[in-house]
């Protein structure tokens, strides 16, 4: 299993989860596409959007193999904002390799986007963009 070095773990101030520390000895959990309810918690919200962010950071637009990426937090993009970047794609397999499918995430998540057009360097680890960041206002307000 591939650990993405310098992906964020969590999202910061919460115990929403970006990575697993190591492969389930029983084979990977599958990634399944779940659906997103308009009815859904903020701080579920905020967890996407950071996720999103974080893959976008890390990866930009170029294939990446799912690796040590929480399949929970995964299942909530998938079939949407990330899709399968191979024809032969498995679910269950750690080496699988993923997309970000730019058209859906911009539509989604256009404060990300916006944000990323006018810096275009989107493959550093910058830890400033994440105290400004959309996800994480509300918690820099309080």
């Amino acid at each position: 299993m591939l650990k993405h070095r310098g992906f964020p773990g969590r999202l910061p101030g919460t115990d929403f989860q970006f990575v697993i520390r190591r492969g389930n000895k029983d084979g990977a959990t599958p990634i399944v596409a779940r659906k997103r309810y308009a009815d859904r918690r903020p701080a579920d919200r905020r967890a996407d959007a950071g996720f999103m962010a974080a893959l976008w950071a890390h990866f930009g637009d170029q294939p990446f193999e799912r690796g040590n990426l929480d399949a929970g937090r995964l299942s909530w993009l998938f079939g949407r904002e990330v899709v399968p970047a191979e024809p032969d794609f498995d679910p269950c397999s750690y080496d699988a390799l993923l997309r970000i499918d730019l058209r859906v995430a911009r539509a989604s998540f256009p404060d990300i986007f916006a944000e990323a057009d006018d810096d275009t360097d989107h493959g550093g680890d910058d830890a400033d963009a994440w105290d400004g960041a959309p996800w994480n206002k509300d918690r820099t307000e309080r």
